[in-house]
């Protein structure tokens, strides 16, 4: 795909931008009341976990600045561990712990070091709003970190790669597994500079990926290609994805999923306004996808999940 096309070869090539996916997807599909449950990531969590969903544990949440004194004890007995803003966006807020070497001391995903007393500073910026939506105060949650498959580890630097699935009116429509970097900090987000590999939804294997909004087909860390990997489970993965839609109500949507070693898929979190650089990393338009999803529920409105699910295998 060239990067530098006109317009109309962008509409032939089914590129959706901001602007349509804001109003013919996000504002007809998403009711604005249904928001919460998506940007809440507490709410995010209960909500699944309610529904049987698997999700990360969460070890605990520091609501008020006076229970900053809490988190020593919260992660007395834990040596890895992920600290995050429970209304954060674009990944901003989130520390990913490794290990414990001791008391006092913590080694991030990436390698650094972080004293108790600098993450105990970090959840009170949390608790200030410095990384939620609009700025408003917020609530630090603390949740497992999960461990991530070895099949990955020739792809991903140091933190854990998520799966990104759109999910459009119930039937998953594109999907990107998220590699960190060493740029990203160990963090799955491409806005910190992670890479997005795209996924063919028939086979469940990686195809060419984006870092930095420019094509790449290698980890620039590992020197590993990214292309040709087979997502462990990714029917499950699908289903897992497709049921978010009828768990929210929410007709466009991102699923974001982890893979555990031990426990399996994992729900991450939900986004009610997914971003549209998972096109570039597919080397593919979204539009088209979308318009076939609207024909397959014009055509059969009442599809399970398991049919929403495997509707590629007919087109």
């Amino acid at each position: 795909m060239s990067w530098f096309v006109s317009p109309r070869r962008l509409r032939d090539l089914g590129i959706l931008g901001m602007n349509a996916r804001n109003g013919l997807y996000i504002g007809q599909y998403n009711p604005r009341k249904l928001y919460p449950l998506v940007d809440d990531k507490l709410q995010t969590k209960r909500l699944a976990q309610e529904a049987g969903l698997s999700v990360p544990a969460l070890y605990g949440v520091v609501r008020t600045h006076h229970d900053i004194r809490r988190v020593s004890k919260i992660l007395d007995t834990h040596r890895s561990f992920v600290v995050k803003p429970s209304r954060g966006a674009g990944g901003e807020g989130i520390v990913v712990i490794d290990d414990r070497l001791d008391e006092n001391l913590f080694r991030r995903a990436s390698g650094r070091t972080m004293t108790l007393e600098q993450l105990e500073h970090h959840v009170s910026n949390i608790l200030s709003g410095a990384y939620s939506l609009g700025g408003l105060p917020d609530v630090a949650m603390i949740e497992q970190r999960v461990e991530f498959s070895d099949l990955f580890k020739d792809i991903s630097y140091q933190g854990v790669p998520d799966i990104r699935i759109i999910v459009y009116r119930g039937y998953p429509a594109m999907a990107m597994i998220r590699l960190p970097t060493q740029q990203s900090d160990g963090k799955a987000n491409l806005h910190q500079g992670a890479i997005g590999a795209g996924i063919d939804l028939k086979t469940g294997c990686t195809t060419r990926g984006v870092w930095d909004n420019q094509p790449v087909d290698n980890h620039p860390d590992t020197g590993h290609t990214i292309i040709g990997h087979q997502i462990p489970e990714w029917v499950r993965l699908l289903e897992l994805a497709a049921g978010c839609f009828d768990l929210t109500g929410l007709g466009y949507l991102g699923v974001d999923i982890v893979l555990d070693q031990r426990y399996g898929p994992l729900i991450l979190e939900l986004n009610a306004r997914p971003g549209l650089a998972i096109q570039i990393a597919n080397r593919q338009g979204l539009k088209h996808n979308l318009e076939q999803i609207d024909r397959c529920v014009q055509t059969n409105p009442d599809a399970d999940i398991v049919t929403r699910s495997r509707w590629y295998e007919a087109h």
